[in-house]
């Protein structure tokens, strides 16, 4: 029996998650996609994805957790896995701003997520299954394939992503997600699509550290105090 069970565990090949790679799907999700049945599957695929967030600290994500300065929002992930608090910046202000004043008044608790259709919420909030599907839902609409593997956790690996693609550090990496592991960090370095064509250009064309650093663009623009993917979101750490 253990040996029928060992064999059948070892035939079995585990699916591996999928992130969203280009700025441009995400881009063309939140320019396209009808706020009537998206809006919050927009507000938290941008947080999630600006806050490298773990879909239960969306979840329980509060509106005393979010302060609009006018220009910018501030939020804190005050119930992180690691009990790291985390801070972070962004920046589409219309769509938090249209989605928090569809919030009834009579709501008698705090949490941000509230249950979301046809334009209108309602006061019950949102739980993990529902927000663990905003990745699939998003892949979904752009027609991506494999849309089973965008799990709840692609959100916090797309940010890591897209990070490592922007030439960020180790170091930046790990305060922005709250890894207290650099083994993970580097993981997303290693499989950086901007790190893969730094190591080509150096094995086939011969390139100096210098130039290569200067034709992906990062260090000069020290990119670690102040990320901005295209626009669509800033990130301050």
């Amino acid at each position: 029996m253990l040996d029928n069970l060992r064999q059948h565990r070892y035939k079995q090949i585990p699916q591996t998650d999928r992130i969203f790679e280009k700025n441009r799907e995400i881009d063309r999700f939140l320019s396209s996609a009808d706020d009537k049945e998206f809006l919050i599957i927009k507000v938290g695929l941008i947080l999630g994805i600006a806050g490298a967030c773990r879909t239960d600290e969306l979840v329980n994500l509060t509106v005393d957790d979010i302060e609009d300065v006018g220009s910018s929002l501030i939020v804190k992930i005050p119930n992180a896995k690691t009990k790291i608090p985390r801070i972070f910046v962004g920046n589409m202000l219309e769509l938090f701003r249209k989605y928090l004043s569809l919030r009834p008044p009579h709501v008698k608790h705090k949490r941000l997520f509230l249950y979301y259709k046809a334009g209108k919420c309602s006061s019950q909030p949102v739980g993990k299954s529902t927000m663990g599907k905003i990745p699939s839902v998003v892949a979904s609409y752009l027609k991506l394939p494999d849309v089973a593997c965008y799990t709840g956790h692609c959100l916090r690996r797309s940010s890591a992503t897209l990070l490592a693609d922007a030439g960020v550090d180790i170091t930046t990496i790990k305060r922005h997600a709250g890894w207290k592991s650099t083994t993970v960090a580097e993981g997303y370095v290693e499989n950086s699509i901007e790190n893969k064509t730094k190591i080509a250009n150096q094995v086939l064309v011969g390139t100096t550290t210098s130039a290569i650093t200067k034709t992906v663009n990062v260090s000069e623009s020290n990119i670690p105090s102040n990320i901005n993917f295209e626009n669509w979101y800033k990130c301050n750490i």
